[in-house]
């Protein structure tokens, strides 16, 4: 797809305007204050008994759509047999790094970032919030068309490893479900809210709603906290390296702003950013 650079900068520039009016939404903190930061298309799985048997969820306000086949054009790549259960950081023997994204906040400074990103041949990882996706349903589908890979950030975005185990699991299960409607498949990867890496009661629960591994990051430029483009790209540039996985925001225009050096940046380094199955395959 070609988008126009300019056009996308300035809608940035226009969504940042409304940001310091307060009209966009806020994301979570970060592992600094003691909290985590917040593709190929994903391949359909069976889906787990375990996602049927939990309490009815809130409808969706809009309505959903039946999963496409224009939402899955690529196979995933299996996993390295020596991938662990939780990711921290892919293998540092080749010059790729995962981009990883908070799915919320306003659609159009996802599709800003997405279209950003594919200008520059970057694929994404995108860990959707499931409330996001009742509100934006159309989104799942517009990740995925363009080549990156989505996942489970839980349903509600709460700090999922404060809870009890039954209350953790219908967290992720709920998002799951969305997922499997809008797509045809939960996903491979879980990444825990508010929290950098999971409790061992949080991988159970998330073994147990289908997800094998548990999706977490080496590298947090705190975008969600606003500090600037010029801010988060250097960060970004002076923290990764291979095999990094990246934690970023999609509801902050600052980060859309932020994102073509940091790729430019990456590249002057001989490095490519790919989804986070690329990276641990």
């Amino acid at each position: 797809m070609t988008v126009d650079r300019r056009s996308v900068l300035r809608s940035a520039s226009r969504l940042a305007a409304l940001s310091a009016a307060g009209g966009l939404v806020a994301a979570c903190g970060g592992p600094s204050a003691g909290r985590g930061a917040d593709g190929p298309s994903v391949a359909a799985r069976p889906q787990p008994a375990h996602l049927t048997g939990s309490p009815s969820p809130t409808p969706a306000p809009s309505p959903t759509p039946s999963p496409s086949p224009s939402a899955t054009p690529f196979a995933l790549p299996p996993l390295a047999p020596d991938t662990p259960q939780e990711v921290v950081t892919g293998p540092h023997s080749r010059p790729q790094l995962a981009l990883t994204f908070h799915g919320q906040g306003d659609p159009a400074i996802a599709t800003a970032l997405l279209e950003t990103a594919e200008q520059r041949g970057a694929r994404l990882t995108v860990l959707a919030v499931g409330s996001w996706l009742d509100e934006q349903p159309q989104i799942a589908q517009r990740i995925l068309s363009g080549g990156h890979e989505l996942g489970n950030h839980t349903q509600n975005h709460l700090d999922i490893c404060a809870m009890p185990a039954d209350q953790a699991r219908e967290e992720i299960a709920q998002c799951a479900q969305r997922l499997q409607r809008l797509t045809g498949s939960i996903g491979r990867w879980f990444r825990p809210s508010a929290a950098q890496y999971a409790t061992r009661t949080v991988k159970e629960q998330a073994q147990q709603v289908g997800y094998a591994h548990v999706l977490s990051f080496d590298v947090d430029p705190r975008d969600y906290a606003d500090p600037g483009p010029e801010t988060v790209a250097r960060r970004v540039l002076q923290t990764a390296a291979a095999g990094s996985v990246v934690a970023l925001h999609m509801g902050h225009p600052g980060t859309v702003t932020a994102l073509p050096a940091i790729l430019d940046g990456l590249a002057e380094q001989g490095l490519h950013a790919v989804t986070a199955s690329e990276l641990c395959a």
